[in-house]
């Protein structure tokens, strides 16, 4: 049961993009829907959380930055899946193993090992390979939705890294700094974007989108219940194996309805970014028996 809720995790999150683009449809920009989503979840949640919840951000003020972590993480996730090719954005997003070790290394003082440098070499090794494309000099992001998938995975690692200094803080505290992170880091990010004129206004969508948002939240909550129930049963190796299932959901969902390209190149480097994931989930020590992989989420 542990591992089929995290696999459930890992396909809400593979396959999100397919609603994120049908509500695109209907003319509402997805960065305003990740806002209304994750204001709609953060009101339901502080109104059946206990005082508790609330008091953990003045005992821990890191909860701060774990939202803002998680904000970025999930605006430039939804932002992306929506706009690129699927398959190259979840690929640039699971760059885990190259952020974890340069983070670790900058903020927790962790030397890094050669085997951790070797996982390095073989994640930027298959990264190169996804990204140079025919035409393309240099191996290097060509489009906005390649540096949010890029961008998303890095603040993936910080708030692994941010809910690591956090794991004695009550978990109702974590979840609702990273659902109330997600509705302010998206909803500040929608209004200026609609300022400044880049999407438009949220008054002007057709209504078809207000059932799809519904079943993405309903997802995204459902997805976090089954995160948390599956990653406190099995270790965070584990844990982190099966959720790279998403990059199997998010491949054959998008190829199967034309929204990504599979050729041998993109096989091959992510084959290699997944084969440096792996083994950077087995070769992990975590100081404690209660480090957990977190979700975008």
């Amino acid at each position: 049961m542990p591992a089929l809720a995290l696999i459930f995790n890992a396909f809400v999150w593979g396959v999100s993009w397919f609603p994120f683009r049908h509500i695109e449809s209907h003319g509402l920009h997805p960065v305003w829907t990740t806002c209304i989503i994750y204001v709609a979840i953060s009101v339901a949640m502080g109104l059946l959380f206990r005082r508790n919840a609330w008091r953990g951000f003045v005992a821990y003020p890191m909860l701060l930055l774990l939202g803002l972590a998680a904000g970025f993480t999930n605006l430039g996730f939804n932002w992306a899946v929506t706009q690129g090719d699927v398959v190259r954005v979840v690929l640039l997003f699971y760059l885990m193993p190259l952020w974890s070790v340069l983070l670790g290394w900058a903020v927790l003082g962790e030397r890094p090992t050669a085997g951790a440098l070797a996982r390095v070499a073989l994640a930027l090794t298959g990264v190169a390979v996804v990204l140079k494309t025919p035409g393309v000099e240099w191996p290097v992001p060509s489009s906005l939705p390649d540096w949010l998938g890029l961008a998303a995975g890095f603040s993936f690692a910080v708030t692994n890294i941010v809910l690591r200094h956090l794991r004695d803080a009550p978990g109702e505290s974590r979840a609702l700094a990273m659902f109330c992170g997600c509705a302010v880091v998206a909803a500040i990010a929608a209004t200026a974007g609609t300022l400044l004129g880049a999407f438009g206004s949220p008054l002007l969508a057709e209504p078809g989108w207000i059932g799809w948002a519904a079943l993405l939240g309903a997802g995204f909550v459902l997805a976090n219940i089954c995160l948390q129930y599956g990653a406190a049963r099995l270790a965070a190796s584990a844990t982190a194996v099966i959720m790279l299932s998403e990059v199997l959901f998010a491949s054959i969902s998008s190829v199967a309805l034309d929204a990504a390209a599979m050729s041998p190149r993109i096989l091959a480097g992510g084959a290699l970014i997944v084969l440096a994931a792996v083994w950077s989930a087995f070769a992990r020590t975590p100081a404690r028996g209660d480090d957990r992989l977190s979700s975008p989420t």
